[in-house]
């Protein structure tokens, strides 16, 4: 049994996944086939300093949050800048997503330059890692606040788990079972808004509600508030997987934005939380320390106290 402060800890679960950063080292595995290694911790830290950056006071002086955000990430672009000149000597290409951006051509077989790549690689990483680890130490929040949710998150992934013969790993296959496990997973996105917003330009005059929003402005939906609608969601503030029974009416669940501009790593997001939820119930128990600790919303949401709780191995 220990204390941990799920906010921090649950990126990189040492005991729980064979010692390794799970969600970050997914993500670079993916993104830029390194494997964890005392660089990939400096990165890890340089991404953290990059997030808190993100919604700061733009004051770009020496010791505010905003200075120290840029500073990382240039940091951030020359590694990755080294990576693909490194590729490039060597004609090298791996199955990840830094060749596939480097290979990537338009219709007119035009390829992204080097500033591009590295552009979309930081942005990626960001969106994949961070937002993704962020929902995670959200699910143990609301699951320690919900025992009946989680009682019946465990029951499934046990009986899914008993069905392998005890195995812990889990394939694409066993997804279709694990009905319950998806909607815990829609559920915290819904509650968990780490992206609270979603920008757009109106590309035509548009008549909403009486007004008329001018072509050409900017246009802020504000998802976290779309979410906790009474008028959409029954009770709004209450962590209920069951409300996913039936989908969600069209335009009401704006998670991952929608139509043509959808985040493309939305399916994954799902997928890293299904497996963490899979390994977190089946082996393990926990409690908040202060499960009535205010919410900090920048740079994103999370308790004031980082959701600090007791974990422990659930008996065999």
């Amino acid at each position: 049994m220990g204390t941990i402060v799920a906010s921090t800890e649950i990126k990189k679960v040492r005991d729980l996944f064979i010692g390794e950063h799970v969600t970050f080292a997914n993500i670079f595995r993916m993104f830029i086939s390194m494997e964890p290694s005392p660089l990939t911790e400096q990165i890890d830290q340089w991404f953290g300093s990059l997030m808190a950056g993100l919604r700061a006071f733009p004051l770009d002086f020496p010791g505010t949050t905003f200075h120290r955000a840029r500073k990382c990430r240039q940091k951030l672009n020359a590694v990755f800048r080294h990576e693909l000149e490194a590729r490039k000597k060597v004609d090298k290409k791996c199955d990840d997503l830094m060749s596939g951006l480097m290979c990537t051509e338009d219709e007119q077989g035009k390829r992204l330059s080097d500033e591009e790549v590295v552009d979309n690689m930081v942005n990626l990483v960001v969106a994949g890692y961070e937002s993704t680890a962020s929902a995670i130490m959200w699910a143990t929040y609301h699951l320690a606040k919900s025992p009946a949710a989680l009682a019946k998150l465990r029951e499934e992934n046990m009986a899914v788990s008993e069905s392998k013969g005890g195995s812990l790993m889990i394939t694409h296959d066993d997804l279709p079972r694990m009905k319950y496990t998806a909607k815990v997973v829609e559920e915290t996105i819904r509650m968990a808004n780490v992206a609270p917003m979603v920008h757009r330009v109106a590309n035509r005059d548009v008549e909403y509600g009486g007004y008329t929003i001018p072509a050409g402005w900017p246009v802020l939906v504000w998802v976290r508030s779309l979410h906790t609608d009474p008028v959409y969601y029954q009770d709004p503030l209450t962590f209920n997987p069951d409300r996913w029974d039936k989908p969600a009416k069209p335009g009401t669940y704006q998670a991952f934005g929608g139509g043509y501009r959808i985040c493309a790593g939305n399916m994954l997001a799902k997928l890293q939380i299904t497996i963490m939820l899979h390994h977190l119930s089946t082996g393990y128990e926990w409690e908040l320390l202060n499960p009535d600790a205010k919410i900090n919303y920048l740079p994103h949401p999370r308790p004031m106290d980082g959701a600090s709780m007791t974990f422990r191995k659930l008996r065999a």
